[in-house]
């Protein structure tokens, strides 16, 4: 029996704490209860304080006839809490965010509130410590970015999979989590069709059909600038890198749009010329030296001779030749995408520059080989001079880059099973044929295209046991870097080094200093800060002209250089929040009224005021957040609640009106979207959820719909006043930033279940949460520092050991 201890705080003592899990459920929605009464055969209880706060204010709503949020605190001790951990998490969480009590009701100090949670997490902690649990996965597949780092990994190509594969599903935030990996049938054939395609890319293909790839530049990219690794004297247009399969001839079709804004704004006019350059070098000029008339709304086709061209990858940039030098004065100030040049159509009005909409490459023809590329050579290391050399050769070939592929030692079966790829290839290929036919098959292979980890002969399902240092080498390099991993990381497994503590941690640092764990901030802290939701986003091209693909692209790496800073820093993570200084180019310095930036490369400055500091103020975040007419208080509230809080408000009950159906007007003036909101909330059925969400997004109302700051809305004056739900009063964005800083571990908490999610490959458990506050608490020695969090995740027994599942199979 357990030994009885005082609690830390006096009894009886006013709170109702249980409604943490109240959820805004509607009439008739029912779902199975959860129960935090005593067990049959109660223990003894050692937390007076907790019961007596729980179940004098919390039954009257969690009652069993009442049954809040599905949740039945009648009889609750804290004593059986290990038993419903699950459910003791979400209160823990509930109470750390200051979410519960809820407004309006009866609250003590906050203090107290937070010592019912110290209270709650030392005892689900305890048994934690004493019943570890790491959890289970099920294997992880490649998915698009992996696999596109893998096939630049084992034949230094870069290729575009987005042709071949379907869209990763998420989970989590996540597009790694294993659970939605199942290997179905389109994406099998995706991996099949992309293997027999790479192959033919790394090799080149002597018998290669005419075929044609479409490059597009998007309508509202800015063209007024040289994009980046275009030759010098360019505006424009696009630089890509196409992999041209064998020597022979090319041609290239050249489309600029007609109307670049569907003649909104203006049409295309004037003399330009399109240089088409190959690695550097100009191969062709093309003019365009008439109107773009009505008559060709698809715009000018435009090609050119055919071109003689190896095999391999090259730079290919198709731009347009830049008539002067320094900045277009826009006539419609300040469109920069429809690049008004200050000249009168003739009936037509405002004219502007032309705009590149397409490049296609069709060939090849007049096929005359395959000429030694890189990749050949590096694929090649040997050619055999008689035919009794071609087998050796090939299995030194097949058994090297296996190796790479499969991310480890190969095994002798290994090999014997792609020599028999190899020798159907070669008994109507050749030497070469074989050689393709075994990559193919090594591409489209288990080991290549799974995260499969072995499980040691002597475990029995349901046990727990350290991973090997082979496979713990594939974690590091995907969670750290999003591709395989290195050759030291390697041969240290194989030597089986990683098991030293003091060599995981060398290790570590060593891959957050290199350059390859920018995928940390492009891969992570994209997709956990949502940003692939900027796309969705195009603001009124009337309301708001200024903004545009290129500001787009700006406001997104603005967000990712932040993230990369950190880590390649190693700074503290409340810098997320605090920061007083970005990253911009001059596009995104002009948007936010920062001056002495000029070109398109991107430096770290400072703020020139306190209305922007972190993530709250970062152009990227208050535009996806948004809607295309109109700022949203509720996407807003939102995104903090889910991202940065860890507490999504629940979905809105139905039949209740959409805020674009409220009256935009009152009085004879235009209402402000806060107005509008009000308005929206006073329906009954909205109010205890908008409460919480809308008084976060109302503190941010002085940015627009693309981030910029304002004064005013519809003409009337901006009110960003409101309360937070634990009451704490906020009059704008410092303020908001203000109230997330004092309850800085609930942030903390969140980023680490993040981080733990994408380096686990799964979604975070209840059962995780005590290895949370453990790699929190040790965060907290060392200043929050960026590397105490991932040193903290990757040193968890969840991400050292695994659990044996029934059903896994022994893959020795």
């Amino acid at each position: 029996m357990a030994q009885k201890r005082k609690s830390s705080f006096a009894i009886p003592m006013v709170a109702c704490v249980g409604v943490a899990f109240a959820t805004c459920t509607g009439p008739g929605q029912t779902g199975q209860s959860t129960m935090l009464a005593a067990t049959a055969h109660p223990v003894p209880s050692s937390y007076e304080g907790a019961n007596a706060v729980v179940g004098a204010y919390c039954t009257r709503c969690h009652s069993d006839r009442m049954r809040r949020g599905e949740l039945v605190l009648e009889g609750f001790d804290l004593a059986n809490a290990p038993q419903n951990a699950e459910a003791v998490e979400k209160m823990i969480r509930k109470l750390r965010a200051g979410m519960m009590p809820p407004s309006g009701a009866s609250r003590p100090e906050d203090a107290i509130l937070q010592a019912v949670a110290t209270e709650l997490e030392t005892t689900i902690d305890r048994a934690a410590a004493r019943n570890p649990n790491p959890g289970a996965r099920t294997f992880q597949r490649l998915n698009r970015a992996e696999y596109r780092a893998a096939i630049r990994d084992v034949l230094g190509l870069e290729v575009d999979v987005s042709s071949f594969l379907p869209l990763d599903t998420k989970s989590g935030n996540f597009d790694n989590i294993a659970d939605v990996q199942t290997p179905s049938t389109t994406v099998m054939e995706g991996y099949l069709r992309a293997a027999g395609q790479i192959v033919r890319i790394a090799l080149g293909d002597p018998d290669a059909e005419v075929s044609n790839t479409i490059y597009r530049v998007p309508r509202v990219q800015s063209q007024k600038e040289r994009v980046e690794n275009a030759p010098f004297g360019t505006r424009g247009g696009l630089s890509i890198v196409h992999n041209f399969p064998a020597d022979g001839k090319y041609v290239f079709h050249i489309m600029p749009y007609a109307a670049v804004e569907g003649e909104v704004f203006a049409r295309p006019y004037g003399y330009e010329q399109i240089e088409v350059s190959i690695d550097g070098k100009r191969v062709a000029l093309l003019p365009i030296d008439r109107w773009m008339s009505e008559s060709e709304p698809s715009g000018l086709n435009i090609r050119t001779d055919s071109l003689q061209v190896t095999a391999g990858p090259k730079r290919v940039t198709a731009a347009f030749v830049r008539q002067y030098e320094g900045v277009v004065d826009d006539l419609i100030r300040p469109i920069d995408h429809t690049l008004a040049d200050g000249q009168i159509g003739i009936g037509l009005g405002v004219t502007t520059q032309h705009h590149l909409q397409r490049m296609t490459i069709l060939g090849p023809f007049e096929v005359t080989g395959v000429s030694e590329t890189p990749t050949r050579r590096m694929v090649f290391s040997c050619r055999p001079t008689s035919s009794d050399e071609a087998r050796p050769c090939a299995r030194e070939i097949v058994a090297r880059m296996a190796a790479k592929a499969y991310r480890r030692p190969v095994r002798q079966n290994d090999v014997d099973g792609l020599m028999t790829f190899y020798d159907r290839g070669a008994s109507d290929g050749g030497f070469e044929g074989g050689i393709r036919t075994a990559l193919q098959a090594m591409l489209t292979s288990p080991h290549f295209l799974f995260r499969m980890e072995e499980r040691p002969a002597n475990v029995r399902p349901g046990d727990i046991y350290r991973i090997s240092d082979i496979d713990l080498a594939s974690r590091l390099s995907f969670f750290l870097w999003g591709s395989p991993p290195d050759e030291q990381l390697l041969r240290l497994a194989q030597d089986g080094d990683l098991s030293n503590s003091s060599e995981i941690e060398r290790q570590v640092r060593r891959m957050m200093a290199d350059p390859r764990a920018e995928a940390l901030a492009t891969r992570f802290a994209a997709q956990w800060l949502r940003l692939q939701d900027l796309e969705k986003v195009q603001p009124d091209a009337l309301t708001y002209p200024y903004f545009d693909q290129t500001l787009a692209d700006a406001m997104h790496r603005e967000t990712e250089f932040l993230f990369a800073n950190l880590v390649a820093e190693d700074r503290s993570v409340l810098e997320l929040l605090t920061a007083d200084y970005t990253f911009v180019n001059e596009r995104l310095a002009r948007h936010y009224g920062i001056p002495g930036v000029t070109g398109t490369d991107f430096r770290r400055v400072s703020y020139v005021d306190d209305t922007r500091r972190g993530l709250l103020g970062h152009g990227s975040i208050l535009t996806l957040t948004s809607h295309p007419d109109r700022t949203s208080p509720v996407l807003r509230g939102k995104w903090v609640l889910e991202v940065l809080l860890g507490s999504p408000p629940p979905p809105p009950p139905p039949d209740i009106p959409a805020f674009e159906e409220t009256d935009g007007a009152s009085d004879g003036r235009f209402l402000t979207v806060r107005e509008r909101m009000e308005e929206h909330r006073a329906n009954p059925a909205c109010t205890s959820c908008h409460k919480v969400i809308d008084p976060i997004g109302v503190a941010l109302e002085n940015f627009d719909v693309t981030g910029a700051w304002r004064e005013r809305d519809n003409g009337n004056l901006v009110d960003p006043a409101s309360e937070l739900y634990d009451g704490t009063p906020l009059a704008g964005p410092a303020d908001l930033r203000n109230a997330l800083l004092n309850r800085p571990e609930v942030f903390f908490r969140v980023l680490t279940e993040n981080l733990m999610a994408y380096a686990l490959g799964r979604r975070v458990e209840y059962y995780d949460m005590p290895t949370i506050r453990s790699i929190t608490r040790e965060a907290a020695k060392n200043d929050y520092k960026i590397s105490s969090f991932v040193l903290g995740v990757v040193q968890s027994p969840a991400f050292l050991s695994a659990r044996a599942s029934a059903d896994q199979a022994d893959q020795n």
